[in-house]
């Protein structure tokens, strides 16, 4: 390697994800030099084969839904035709094109980045390499993102990922779908309602764990109302290929074999960093045992001037969380240097339908804080838009800390729950008294006027 290849810059930044893009706009804003590797196509997860075409395929199963049940609300079921998956993908790779498109000429008219479409990894800590290009820089920043996680036993089965699965043209016949949390279960729903056999299979003993146990138990319910199969308590999982065609999960524990088939296989078990495919250890920085990238408050790693953004750091795994970590960096670099990760609330939704907004603690973690806990929950069947809406199906719920008054965490598992969530959020983020949002007057007739009923129903959490 001789010192006259390599090509100097200001920053360089690995990974065009939702943090990578708006900090390399960011840079240049700052009259510096960008070099931007990517190694796949420009827009990372979220606009390529994560949230953007995800949720399209989200709006079209709920399109046929309505249709399927429109006799609910009076109106006679109109004739649904077999459903083209094609025509279905056809419309999400337009929505994506789209969003690719316009990042990419946004990308090309800034004549301070320079893109470099290739693997990117460390040769030393100041230096990537990238395709044929050297590329050599004071400051770093990785931007990597994740992939999906394959388990033991199924390397080599034909199987889906949440990449390929939105590459298919012709629905399956019969979805085997391994792993019940968030992206198995919208999947899950996503094809039942297109039309698809859908059998999902969790290996612990309810879906999305992570919840609290009341949540799991409704979001089960209401996907076996539509049909869908779920198998929990599935241990000792393995695939094989079937010799006509298709594909089988065993179950193979304590002597007793079980098994599902279908004709195809969705891994959904969870996601890995890519930091291991950017040869960290060139440059010395520290990976945690699960391997995501370690790194402070301020997103940077134990090498001085390599920063981490986004799902590689193990801080989020969301759209909202990487851009976040991207406002955290440009305060640090160019602000007051007052923002930091550990400031924000976690919140997240599962895009079921009804979908799932959550905002801070669980029940369960706000029972072992040690904090005095007033509670309150709330059917939406005891709402009345829900009800006209002829969708009654879920709850509300929220914790509120009784010594400080604030809220400490707030579900919304039925109608609207994506965006009703926002409104305990911001009253989390603003440190209000739980009074506030009580004595709020909110628009009638919503789903969220019910807020200041819930609230004013809190009671002394039991042991």
């Amino acid at each position: 390697m001789k010192d006259a290849k390599k090509q100097t810059f200001d920053a360089i930044i690995i990974g065009s994800g939702q943090a990578g893009n708006p900090l390399a706009f960011a840079l240049a804003e700052q009259n510096l030099n960008v070099a931007l590797v990517e190694k796949g196509k420009f827009g990372g997860t979220c606009v390529n084969t994560g949230c953007t075409p995800t949720k399209a395929y989200v709006a079209s199963a709920r399109r046929a839904w309505e249709l399927q049940h429109a006799s609910d609300l009076g109106i006679p079921n109109p004739k649904l035709d077999k459903i083209d998956l094609r025509k279905v993908k056809e419309r999400k790779d337009k929505i994506v094109t789209g969003s690719h498109d316009g990042l990419v000429e946004g990308l090309r008219k800034e004549n301070r980045i320079n893109t470099f479409q290739a693997k990117g990894y460390f040769l030393d800590p100041t230096t990537i390499q990238a395709g044929s290009a050297i590329l050599t820089a004071s400051k770093i920043f990785i931007n990597v993102g994740a992939r999906p996680r394959i388990p033991d036993g199924f390397e080599d089965v034909n199987y889906l990922t949440n990449e390929s699965l939105l590459e298919l043209e012709k629905l399956p016949d019969h979805l085997v779908i391994v792993g019940g949390s968030y992206i198995g279960l919208e999947f899950a729903q996503i094809f039942q309602r297109l039309g698809s056999e859908v059998t999902v299979i969790e290996k612990g003993d309810r879906l999305i764990s992570n919840e609290d146990p009341s949540i799991s138990v409704r979001i089960r319910e209401i996907l076996e109302s539509e049909g869908i199969k779920v198998l929990c308590d599935s241990h000792c999982l393995e695939g094989k290929n079937n010799p006509n065609g298709g594909i089988s999960v065993l179950m193979n524990c304590g002597g007793e074999q079980k098994q599902v088939s279908g004709s195809h296989l969705l891994l959904a078990t969870g996601r890995q960093s890519n930091i291991d495919l950017i040869n960290p250890s060139a440059a010395g920085i520290e990976v945690e045992e699960k391997g995501f990238v370690k790194v402070n408050d301020i997103l940077e790693t134990n090498v001085k001037g390599i920063y981490a953004l986004g799902d590689c750091n193990g801080k989020g795994a969301f759209t909202h969380t990487s851009f976040h970590d991207f406002e955290v960096l440009k305060n640090q670099l160019y602000g007051d240097k007052t923002r930091k990760v550990s400031n924000r609330i976690l919140n997240y939704a599962l895009y079921t339908d009804p979908p799932l907004g959550r905002a801070g603690m669980t029940l369960s973690k706000a029972r072992n804080s040690g904090k005095k806990i007033w509670y309150a929950e709330m059917e939406m069947s005891q709402i009345n838009r829900a009800r006209e809406k002829g969708e009654t199906k879920g709850k509300m719920e929220v914790i509120v800390d009784a010594s400080t008054e604030q809220i400490l965490g707030a579900t919304v598992l039925g109608i609207g729950g994506d965006e009703i969530i926002g409104v305990f959020l911001t009253a989390m983020y603003g440190q209000l008294s739980y009074k506030n949002l009580m004595n709020s007057v909110q628009t009638h007739p919503t789903v969220t006027e019910l807020i200041p009923t819930l609230l004013k129903q809190l009671k002394p959490l039991k042991p």
